[in-house]
């Protein structure tokens, strides 16, 4: 699958999370990476932030948060078109998840692991 078509599927994946969800979001980028940090997890996801829940009267000028897809790992563990499909939007969720504070625990009871 070329990183088009990835990146595509990840912008599905964002638009099928409820409006009344995504106008919440606040200071975050998305992005689409072919693979994690050399050495590292094999993940196919990343949040990196600060989450809303722990923002308080002393956010302000920070970076944004980033939340990263990574295309190669989902790639690896998926053998159909719709597996992707599903993972992909497994992981953004998972992600988005993160920046409103929600953690691996209850993403994993959620089915969101």
């Amino acid at each position: 699958m070329s990183r088009e078509e990835f990146e595509e599927l990840v912008a599905e994946a964002l638009d099928r999370i409820p409006p009344e969800l995504t106008s919440l979001m606040d200071n975050v980028a998305i992005f689409v990476e072919d693979d994690p940090e050399p050495g590292g997890p094999e993940l196919l996801g990343l949040y990196e932030g600060i989450p809303l829940t722990e923002r308080g009267d002393w956010y302000a000028g920070v970076l944004p948060d980033r939340i990263t897809i990574y295309r190669n790992p989902t790639l690896r563990i998926c053998e159909t078109y719709e597996h992707v499909v599903e993972e992909v939007e497994i992981t953004v969720v998972h992600e988005v998840a993160h920046h409103f504070g929600i953690d691996d625990e209850r993403l994993h009871e959620l089915g969101y692991g």
